[in-house]
This record gives C-alpha cells, structure tokens and sequence, in this order.
C-alpha cells in the first residue's frame, strides 16, 4: 500500500498541506503533530478577529462554527454531539470522568500494564484518599490485557474498568471491542484513555462499549496544543458529578445545584476560542483524509520503519501487542536513548524518548528504562522512513 502510484499522490497532496514535511523527518506524532495548514490558518483568522473587534464579539461571531466543532467530534467517535464536552488536554479529559465518579472504600479499579502515569498517579491517589484497591489486569504473551483474566477479576466492586487504547509506547493497540464486551455484564464504568489512538485508529463509542472516552487534539488529530474533549454515554451522566463547576456547567435554582444535562456540564467557561476553532477544522480535515486510509497507511508505514529498523545492527525493536499501532519503540545498544534522540534531532528528524516514568508498571516488567520513540503519520513517506534509518546507523557510528 504504501508504495502505490494513488497513495503517493495522495501523500503528496497532504504534505503540500504541510510545509514543514520538506525540511525534517517529523517522527513524534504521538508527542505533537504537524498541523495542516487549514487548521493554522483558520486559528490566525479568529486571533486576528478577537485583535480587531474584542474577544467576547469574535467568539459571538464564531457561535455558530464552534457548535459545529461538537457535531464533528460526536461524528468522528459515534456520539451524539449531547455527549461531547470540549476540554484542554487527554489528561484534562481523563481526570474530569475519574474525578466525577462517587467513591467508595472498598470499591476497585481494574486497569492493564502499560496504563499511562498520569491515570495511574489519580488512582493511587484515590486508593490513598478514598480506599478504593487499584488492581492491574495481567498480559497475555502479546502484550494485550488477558480477557479471561478481566473476567475473573470483575465483580461486583469493580466500580471502573480503565484501559488506555494505545499507549504511549510499544506500539500496542489494546483490544477494547473486546474489553467492553467483557465489561458490559458488570456494573462497572468503562473508561478508554484513547489520547494515541484518536487521528489514528478509527473510533466508535458504542462498538467500543465505552461509558465514556478520552483525547487530545495535538497527536494524530493535528489540532493545536491545549486541545482535548471527552465523550460520555449520556446513558451515564447522571452517575457522575464533575468535581470543578462554574456557572457555564451548573446554576443555581433558588439555592439548588442543577447540573447541565449534557456532557458540557465537565466544561468551564474560559477557554481558547481559536484553539477550538483549530480543533474542529483538523477533525473536519481528518475526515476529509478518511479514517480508514489514514489508519491503514500509518499502520503499514510503521511496519515498514520496524523492519527497517531490525536490519539496522546495534538496534533492537522493544514493541509489543497482536494489533499494532504507528508508534514504534526502540533502544540502540551503547547508546542512551536521550543520546540519540539528540543525535537524530540534529540530523533533521524528529523523535522522542519515552521513559520508565510514562509508563512505569510496563516499563518495569519488561525491564526497560528509557526508549527512542519514533511515530509515524499520514503524511509520512517510505523515503523519510529509509533516511531515518540511515541517520540512526550514521548516529550509532
């Protein structure tokens, strides 16, 4: 697929959308995106509106756009646009549904082995606070999280079921149709952390089975940095009581709270308007590209790059999971991984590292430490992956 005269055309078309892609192998999608130039023309044109007639005015004049942003995020992840609340960040999203849940001492969480550290810092944090018992679902050989493993573990204090879809290295895509099938005959809350597979891997809330789902705007979306949003059933909402309320998601009615109906009630009044408006135009452009091309690309392009990288000696491909994603992991022997990130950097391309601390629970059965992390988009090439893997062998001489 990757090689093919259409797929090449249609490479061609989106880096011309980004004009950075002629300068430097950009191999940290999954840190931040290069936005398409759509989407930064569009955040340009309300600044210089808010400079022109006022904030409030230019937001006024926009209403009608930002609504639409809403209906865009609720048709890229099968939701109604009811159920979509717009946010900062994946984290910020994440910690609006965690937060929001009543517990109780004695209720537990399940989660799996490579669940990012900022989830795993709140549920320490509500074990220590609020007694609730955190347990860590094992592995199958591939890496995936063990389905009959969860259906044992599942019981009746099983109050969340978190999974992240992609996590944030080794290249794993978790199975989360088939984690929700397992959690939709318990009455736990079903959370997918999908913060590296939104822009990458096609989404859908009810074929997912998930109470609610989480993201950001900067990785595979391409939207500006300080974007996220979260998707809630709006079967569930009245299960969760965000902790943070200002008067845009509640009011008070003759001293009563009243919450909003809608998954805007995780929202606050301030927030960047232009952000928004870059957010929306980058998921309207991902639709444009299509989904399923975009995920089936990456995906072969990011294969394509780990065989390359085996054939490179010194280098060691550390990815896992039966169903991969286009984050690729790897360490070169005699070289630390901070090293040669900075190695690579000054040779034109992009990568990052990922280390224990991001994911410390897989990091450390695996007994890993620090990763060079490289991963690919859609506006990629087969060519950028063969000079990629020439800078490394020449950084690793």
């Amino acid at each position: 697929m990757i090689h093919d005269t259409d797929t090449r055309e249609k490479v061609g078309v989106l880096r011309a959308d980004t004009p950075a892609s002629s300068d430097l192998v950009h191999f940290n999608n999954a840190g931040a995106a290069l936005p398409p130039e759509p989407v930064v023309e569009r955040m340009v044109r309300h600044l210089r509106r808010e400079a022109a007639i006022g904030g409030y005015e230019a937001a006024d004049e926009a209403h009608d756009e930002i609504e639409a942003c809403y209906a865009a995020i609720a048709e890229l992840v099968g939701a109604g646009a009811d159920e979509i609340a717009l946010t900062d960040s994946a984290t910020r999203s994440w910690l609006s549904v965690f937060t929001a849940l009543p517990w109780r001492e004695g209720d537990r969480i399940l989660t799996a082995a490579p669940e990012y550290s900022s989830n795993i810092i709140a549920m320490r944090s509500a074990a220590r606070e609020r007694g609730v018992t955190v347990d860590v679902v094992p592995s199958t050989p591939d890496g995936d999280i063990d389905l009959d493993a969860l259906t044992t573990m599942l019981d009746d204090r099983v109050r969340l079921v978190a999974v992240t879809h992609a996590p944030t290295n080794g290249g794993l895509v978790q199975p989360v149709e088939k984690i929700g099938a397992v959690v939709a005959d318990s009455p736990a809350l079903y959370l997918v952390d999908a913060c590296q597979s939104a822009g990458q891997i096609p989404l859908d809330l009810a074929a997912i089975g998930a109470d609610a789902l989480t993201a950001t705007g900067r990785k595979y979306l391409r939207a500006p940095r300080g974007t996220g949003f979260l998707a809630v059933r709006r079967g569930v909402l009245d299960r969760l009581t965000p902790a943070h309320l200002d008067l845009h998601s509640a009011w008070l009615d003759d001293d009563r709270l009243r919450l909003r109906g809608d998954a805007r009630r995780f929202e606050l009044f301030e927030r960047g308007v232009a952000a928004v408006l870059g957010l929306g135009q980058a998921v309207r452009y991902y639709r444009d590209v299509g989904p399923n091309w975009a995920h089936d690309y990456l995906t072969a392009l990011a294969e394509h790059l780990r065989r390359t990288l085996d054939d490179i000696p010194g280098v060691t491909v550390t990815d896992i999971g039966a169903r991969r994603s286009g984050i690729v992991t790897f360490q070169a022997g005699g070289v630390a991984a901070g090293e040669l990130a900075a190695r690579l950097k000054a040779r034109g391309c992009n990568v990052s590292v990922s280390a224990a601390a991001s994911t410390p629970w897989d990091m450390e059965q695996r007994r890993l430490d620090a990763l060079v992390r490289a991963s690919v988009h859609y506006y990629n090439t087969p060519d950028e992956v063969a000079r990629f893997g020439a800078e490394v062998a020449a950084a690793l001489r």
